[in-house]
């Protein structure tokens, strides 16, 4: 008996891993008249060279095998368009890997931007409700929202310093560690001197938003530390010259992180 109970669960044991084996399989390739029509859409990617875009589209097809994208609203989507966003999400992965595309499993696509429920209730045991209005949201478990309309406003301005698929991407490498602090996971000595240099960074742009001065950046970074390091990432790939000339320290960290952008985004 217990041999015949050792050979059920070694044949069951060789099943799992068989069927792990299929699941961890590379998905089929975007098709390459797909995938160059896509890319042609997206000014960020013509800076990469060979190498680098053969890497984004592995990443977008296990992106597109892996995520299910809903339009929803009465909003549809072409196969250039999914390739696309699939693409969006992907660009902060380059250096980070597949292992960015963990813990979720759907993106949202709204025509523009959506409304959601808020409440908070203070120190005093008063419940507060309001209404946002937003164009982007990341649930450290839940799926990606984006404004469609603001995807394409993204790349029709690609230098204006926003891309709101990298924003909430961001926040999604944010979670990995389970917790959204404005640091990804890192090995250890770098996670050490990023969370110093992004907290001064971070505190210095906090004291400019509240003193009332100008800031280079958008002064939505000041909200939080997992925000500034979400808008910090829109400008490493929308405009990494302003960002390096505000914040040399942080503008390293992320080229580190994410790697050189391309000359269509300087």
């Amino acid at each position: 008996m217990k041999g015949l109970l050792s050979k059920g669960l070694l044949s069951r044991g060789l099943l799992s891993k068989r069927v792990f084996a299929r699941l961890r399989r590379r998905p089929d390739p975007i098709p390459g008249t797909l995938w160059r029509e896509a890319a042609a859409g997206l000014p960020w990617l013509r800076g990469l060279d060979r190498d680098a875009e053969r890497a984004l589209a592995e990443l977008a097809s296990l992106f597109l095998s892996r995520k299910t994208i809903t339009p929803v609203a009465g909003l549809a989507l072409s196969d250039r368009e999914r390739v696309q966003l699939a693409a969006l999400c992907c660009l902060p992965l380059l250096r980070f890997g597949a292992e960015g595309l963990h813990g979720w499993s759907e993106l949202l696509v709204y025509p523009e931007a959506f409304r959601v429920n808020r409440s908070h209730v203070d120190a005093a045991g008063v419940l507060h409700e309001w209404e946002d209005e937003l164009i982007g949201e990341a649930w450290e478990a839940g799926p990606l929202i984006l404004s469609w309309a603001d995807v394409q406003a993204d790349i029709a301005d690609p230098g204006a310093g926003f891309c709101v698929a990298v924003h909430e991407m961001a926040h999604k490498l944010d979670a990995l560690d389970g917790l959204l602090d404005g640091t990804p996971p890192l090995p250890r000595e770098w996670q050490r001197e990023w969370a110093r240099d992004f907290q001064q960074a971070y505190d210095a742009f906090v004291r400019q938003v509240d003193g009332g001065r100008r800031t280079l950046l958008d002064p939505y970074a000041a909200e939080a530390p997992e925000e500034f390091f979400a808008v910090c990432s829109e400008y490493h790939f929308s405009d990494p010259a302003l960002l390096r000339r505000a914040m040399p320290k942080v503008a390293a960290h992320l080229q580190r992180l994410y790697g050189p952008t391309g000359p269509a985004a300087t």
